[in-house]
């Protein structure tokens, strides 16, 4: 049933005082619509009920059969009020489905043309009812940007795209599962977090001892076929001239470890401890190694900063783009509202306008130059930033996250790493926010802009407290 859009369940409103025709309507545009965009459909037909709508307690039985036998399948359900719908037959219907997925829920609009009794919906009014009900229900939804909206205009092709992004967030991290491979670096207070409370949302956290990493990437040979299969695609992936060999063949081991520990035990993403026990007892730095994973939407943030990880994944599947994780690092000349966003680096390749390897001059200070082969070199494109930061605030119980959207420019700067310049609104206010409530130096980015679909699935479907920095909610 399910294409790689993504699948919806699709309730259709109806009811007996008003135009039947209209739920015909409303059954066969919707269903038309979301197949046209790419998206499997799961909705009665006219042979289970009344033009496949949804009206009695019955029909409402028959919808949450249907909808139970594709649960594997369904991301989301849409409920369409073609007319004023019946409030307890939508509510009946979720409620005996028992999914536990994100709804939308949409109203058309009425022609002030056309209000005789043969053509107004009254989708405008039944829309308050529905959600009523749904509130009465404890069942949480979504509804789009303006409260009736015609299904033909783009502008609702959008909100789908909206709504779809919010059902993989949500999917994606409740049956999230990330590889947290070595322990935190003493020296970062900062990254400490509870899998208990990510556990609580469906997060699940796998660890793996930087001492197994590094026995079972010390046994590999160098001409081991898995070796030189990660050997070629380091050497495809950056520029890699002055780097040498065996810093190159400790980097390939080390990403055949991983990977072959990831696939073995089912984990999307990763957080790995670099500072600095890799780079003494192993002797490179795992940036290269990371930033490929990140690069295909498997998102791997350093210092095993897990709660960053989760920002990252959260961002890449809204925005099915890779995600990078920065440090908020420098003021930029006297612009309040810009700021320089760095890391060593292991941002993914596709995000910065061009890359090379090299070594990693901060820690170079202390272990030495020859022990930290495999940063990444480069500056992160202009266009559209989206950042995020999530935290488990241990002592409240609960799990918190910051934010917003802004822009990467192209103004001057000269320096080392990965890094961009940041242009953020409010700046400032976000900057207090931060300090004052806590948060990490780290911050999860993705350049688009996909804040809105990141805070109704954290905010609504897993209940987190979230601050949307000057959101247009």
């Amino acid at each position: 049933m399910k294409s790689d859009a993504g699948c919806f369940g699709l309730i259709v409103g109806n009811r007996g005082f008003f135009p039947d025709a209209l739920a015909k309507e409303g059954h066969d545009f919707m269903t038309g619509l979301l197949k046209k965009l790419g998206y499997s459909v799961v909705v009665l037909s006219d042979a289970d009920t009344k033009f496949g709508s949804v009206e009695t307690y019955d029909d409402a039985k028959k919808c949450a059969d249907l909808f139970k036998k594709h649960r594997d399948a369904i991301d989301g359900v849409i409920v369409t009020l073609p007319n004023f719908g019946d409030e307890r037959g939508v509510a009946d219907t979720l409620k005996l489905a028992g999914l536990d997925v994100p709804v939308l829920v949409h109203a058309w609009n009425d022609d002030a043309k056309k209000m005789t009794i043969k053509h107004r919906r009254d989708s405008f009014c039944g829309k308050m009812s529905v959600c009523n009900n749904l509130v009465q229900y404890n069942i949480p939804f979504s509804i789009t940007q303006l409260h009736t909206m015609d299904p033909s205009a783009p502008e609702f092709k959008e909100e789908i795209a909206w709504f779809a992004a919010v059902c993989r967030v949500v999917k994606g991290l409740r049956t999230c599962r990330i590889g947290a491979i070595g322990a935190r670096p003493t020296a970062f207070n900062t990254v400490r977090y509870s899998e208990k409370l990510l556990q609580d949302s469906g997060i699940s956290i796998e660890t793996l001892d930087l001492s197994e990493v590094f026995g079972r990437a010390n046994k590999l040979t160098d001409d081991d076929p898995k070796v030189k299969e990660r050997l070629a695609g380091i050497k495809g992936y950056t520029n890699v001239k002055g780097v040498p060999s065996g810093p190159l063949v400790k980097m390939a081991k080390l990403a055949a470890v991983i990977r072959e520990w990831m696939i073995a035990n089912y984990l999307t993403v990763s957080a790995i401890q670099c500072w600095t026990s890799m780079e003494e007892y192993y002797g490179v730095v795992p940036c290269t190694v990371m930033s490929m994973m990140s690069d295909v939407l498997q998102s791997s943030a350093c210092e095993t900063d897990v709660a960053g990880t989760v920002s990252m994944h959260a961002l890449a599947l809204a925005a099915q783009s890779p995600s990078f994780l920065l440090d908020w690092n420098n003021n930029y000349g006297k612009d309040p509202d810009k700021c320089v966003c760095f890391h060593c680096s292991n941002l993914p390749k596709s995000c910065m306008n061009d890359t090379k390897m090299d070594y990693q001059e901060i820690i170079a200070g202390t272990v030495g130059k020859e022990s930290t082969y495999g940063t990444l070199y480069g500056r992160i494109k202009k266009g559209p930033m989206t950042y995020a930061r999530v935290s488990t605030m241990d002592t409240e119980g609960v799990v918190a996250a910051y934010l917003g959207e802004g822009e990467f420019t192209n103004d001057p700067i000269e320096t080392f790493g990965g890094f961009g310049v940041a242009k953020v609104p409010n700046l400032q206010g976000l900057l207090r926010y931060i300090c004052q409530n806590g948060f990490e130096h780290h911050v999860a980015g993705n350049r688009s802009q996909c804040a809105r679909a990141v805070y109704e699935a954290l905010e609504n479907y897993l209940g987190w407290d979230v601050y949307w920095h000057e959101g247009n909610m």
